[in-house]
């Protein structure tokens, strides 16, 4: 009686792990979407179709405005990700892949034109760094001293992060005030 018992659970409990993977699965089931034709470029990362923004899925390049020191100047090296990516969406017919949003509604793609991956070139050219992907085209970019990795930079992630805390502390005289005292005392200085 007691062996019935759990073999009943057991089957009951298999049954109900198996609708909700089903059900896991048909949430994670979105359709591809497909773009190709005319893209305009917004920065290294980021792609314009019809209205839409496209994120390359697994890179982060330099900001547009962000720059970078190579040989002890300064480079806009955000500027020169956004030519970077110009150059090879221009020089080809790129198509562009994706299922998923990030959290500001812009679709994550993979872009290819003919063979090549415009998201893997990007690292691997050093105009943008990994970003979840792509670890080994930014290791190969590191050791061949490509894009940005000829100099000094800060990860875009975190030139966005400290643009944020500076525009945020603009319209708040007493946040500044504690910014320069942090400086003055040398707290969280590295």
């Amino acid at each position: 009686m007691r062996s019935g018992r759990l073999f009943r659970d057991g089957v009951a409990s298999f049954a109900l792990l198996a609708i909700l993977a089903l059900f896991a699965s048909k949430m994670n089931n979105r359709p591809e979407i497909i773009q190709n034709g005319s893209f305009s470029v917004v920065d290294g990362d980021t792609l314009s179709i019809n209205g839409e923004r496209l994120r390359l899925k697994g890179i982060d390049a330099p900001e547009y405005r962000q720059r970078c020191r190579r040989d002890g100047a300064d480079w806009a090296c955000g500027e020169e990700a956004r030519r970077a990516l110009a150059t090879m969406i221009k020089s080809r017919a790129p198509e562009c892949r994706g299922r998923e949003k990030d959290r500001y509604g812009r679709l994550l793609v993979t872009c290819v034109a003919g063979d090549l991956d415009i998201n893997a070139a990007m690292v691997r050219s050093g105009m943008a760094v990994s970003y979840g992907a792509y670890a080994g085209e930014e290791r190969s970019a590191r050791q061949a001293k490509a894009g940005i990795w000829a100099g000094d930079f800060e990860r875009p992630s975190d030139y966005r992060r400290e643009e944020h805390m500076a525009h945020d502390r603009e319209g708040d005289p007493i946040a500044g005030l504690f910014d320069n005292l942090r400086q003055l005392v040398g707290w969280g200085t590295p």
